[in-house]
């Protein structure tokens, strides 16, 4: 019974034990990290390195010993007589049957580096692959990145909604009060009621589109996340300093041109003599032994020597295609650094605008705090109506608002600079 009791327990508890290994706290870093591991496209990676090691596999058995077996029954019309009498020694003829089952292993000793550079190129196929896979995961950065901040701005909302609620709050108090003492009417706590309502609903969607987002970000990083998950504002530098780009793209570049060098020694190797060691050995009817019309064991042993000129003719050729080709990937590179370099100037112009904005927002709600404060003590003496005090309430919220979006845009930007240049390891 007490085992029923135990089992039982430890079933209500399972739920209680799964949530609490829910996420409760992430930042940008570990965001990109998981979404990376998790990524479909990841698993393409184990996937290319073993199709590269079974092709180096099967290109490194082509200096193991190649054997062949042959066989052949034959009639022919007519064999090959001597005519001429040689005293004491009679000559007969071959039958017109023949039959014979050979044997031949070939043991390749130089093949000009042929295998060796294909065993190169296999392996910088391999590095080339795995950097384009690593390009794609790369821009999975810039849509965790969205949802991220799409969650802070949010959170940032929700923050500003619980503000407005105070300050309604306090002045629901002091109009009740003044409905009491009979010198303000019921419809100016009407007015704050209604807009407290307001906020009220306000939040329920904020929350609402929250937990979408989380949603989504949970997904994209297969990981289970609390609703009330605390994202970790990223800590990024005002000013960007001027750093090289290290984006995946580049090393992609660089791994593309090494393919192309070793494809120009593959065109060098396939022009060069191959030489080899060769042994036939075989039982047939006649055997070597031309005077012999029986069957018989033999065998040839020797090396094999072969030099094939026909690759000359556009070995010139090949390497000039393989030049242009290198000259297009130098030119791609080019153009994707022209193109970056331009979009950091664009993104630092914007980090430049928005922190101005930002300095200038801080400014008016300086100000605007200054008059609500003012108008909550007029209201307060009833020398101004709630309408007047939710006016100016409403100001506020306007540009608290605004610098919550300014600021939310220049951590934007201040990632995308960073995602450009390839910084935000």
């Amino acid at each position: 019974m007490n085992d029923m009791k135990r089992l039982l327990i430890s079933i209500c508890l399972l739920p209680i034990a799964a949530a609490a290994q829910n996420i409760k706290s992430l930042s940008l870093q570990q965001a990109y990290g998981l979404a990376q591991q998790s990524y479909p496209m990841v698993k393409q990676k184990d996937l290319v390195r073993q199709t590269a090691a079974i092709t180096i596999e099967n290109l490194s058995k082509g200096f193991l010993p190649q054997f062949s077996l042959s066989g052949q029954a034959s009639y022919q019309s007519a064999v090959t007589e001597v005519d001429v009498p040689v005293p004491g020694f009679t000559i007969n003829p071959h039958d017109k049957d023949q039959y014979k089952v050979l044997a031949d292993i070939n043991q390749l000793v130089y093949d000009g580096g042929v295998i060796k550079e294909q065993k190169n190129i296999q392996q910088l196929n391999e590095d080339v692959e795995q950097k384009k896979l690593d390009v794609e995961l790369y821009k999975v950065k810039d849509r965790v990145g969205q949802i991220f901040l799409g969650i802070l701005f949010l959170d940032e909302q929700l923050k500003q909604v619980d503000l407005i609620k105070a300050d309604l709050n306090n002045g629901i108090k002091r109009v009740e009060a003044q409905v009491n003492n009979g010198v303000a009417f019921k419809s100016s706590l009407h007015v704050l009621q209604a807009e407290l309502l307001k906020a009220e609903q306000r939040a329920i969607e904020l929350r609402s589109s929250r937990k979408g987002l989380v949603d989504v970000l949970s997904l994209f990083i297969n990981q289970p996340l609390t609703e009330n998950v605390l994202l970790e504002k990223p800590e990024i530098p005002i000013r960007p300093s001027a750093e090289e780009i290290h984006r995946p793209e580049l090393k992609l570049f660089s791994s593309q041109n090494k393919l192309l060098g070793s494809q120009a020694k593959l065109i060098n190797a396939k022009n060069l003599p191959k030489t080899s060691f060769f042994l036939q050995g075989g039982y047939g009817k006649p055997g070597l032994n031309l005077f012999k019309n029986d069957f018989d064991f033999f065998y040839i042993a020797g090396v094999r020597f072969n030099w094939s000129f026909g690759g000359l003719y556009t070995q010139e050729k090949e390497k000039k295609l393989v030049d242009v080709n290198k000259k297009m990937m130098d030119l791609q590179k080019e153009t994707f650094l022209l193109n970056t370099n331009m979009s950091l100037k664009q993104q630092q112009s914007e980090i430049d605008k928005l922190q101005q904005l930002i300095n200038s927002d801080q400014q008016i709600i300086d100000l605007r705090v200054k008059v609500k404060d003012a108008a909550k003590a007029q209201l307060e003496n009833g020398v101004i109506t709630a309408n007047d005090f939710l006016r100016e309430v409403n100001a506020e919220d306007l540009s608290r608002q605004t610098l919550i979006t300014h600021q939310i845009q220049l951590l934007q930007a201040q990632i995308n600079y960073q995602t450009l240049a390839g910084n935000n390891k």
